[in-house]
């Protein structure tokens, strides 16, 4: 979950930002994910691409890496996961569920993975079968910790309750990844 700040100041900021970069970059288009510094630095060593979580109850997600961008978002979910999509220094630039992308410093974020369910009402099952008895259900947007993944089923804990998902049931992980918690 995250909440906007000063949402209209924003989005008139956004706005003119866009025109400004559609008239720099025409041939780029509104929706793709571009990034004009292809000499991002990158620090921590580890893949960019990849899957963390929220660290903090209360996380600012800025518009640019460091303290002097304004803050966009906060997001208020501990332990929601986020992919990190660059590296700047010891900022990140993150993605949650729903797309929404901004920056933040390293030590607001965890290595913990963690999961959202998507889709529909999901069965957790008692073993890595679609024929296995159900656990559980949990809802779209439950959150969960991911314990390990190997081909198409993850082993999950959710609210109390641990079992297996599908890997397709849930956002947190990529298609051919592998986990061992």
């Amino acid at each position: 979950m995250r909440t906007p700040v000063a949402a209209g100041m924003t989005r008139l900021l956004l706005a003119g930002l866009l025109s400004v970069a559609a008239l720099l970059c025409p041939a780029t288009g509104m929706g793709q994910e571009t990034d004009p510094r292809s000499d991002m630095i990158v620090r921590s060593g580890l893949p960019v691409p990849r899957f963390v979580s929220l660290r903090s109850g209360e996380v600012n997600v800025r518009t640019g890496p460091g303290r002097s961008y304004p803050i966009d978002w906060v997001f208020v979910r501990p332990g929601m996961p986020v992919e990190i999509t660059a590296e700047f220094d010891t900022w990140r630039r993150i993605r949650d569920v729903e797309g929404t992308q901004g920056w933040v410093h390293q030590s607001m974020l965890s290595g913990r993975r963690t999961l959202v369910i998507t889709g529909e009402l999901r069965t957790i099952r008692e073993r890595p079968s679609a024929s296995a008895a159900a656990v559980a259900q949990a809802e779209p947007g439950v959150m969960g910790r991911l314990v390990s993944c190997k081909g198409p089923w993850c082993e999950v804990e959710i609210q109390g309750y641990h079992g297996w998902l599908e890997r397709t049931d849930f956002w947190g992980i990529y298609a051919n990844e592998e986990v061992e918690d």
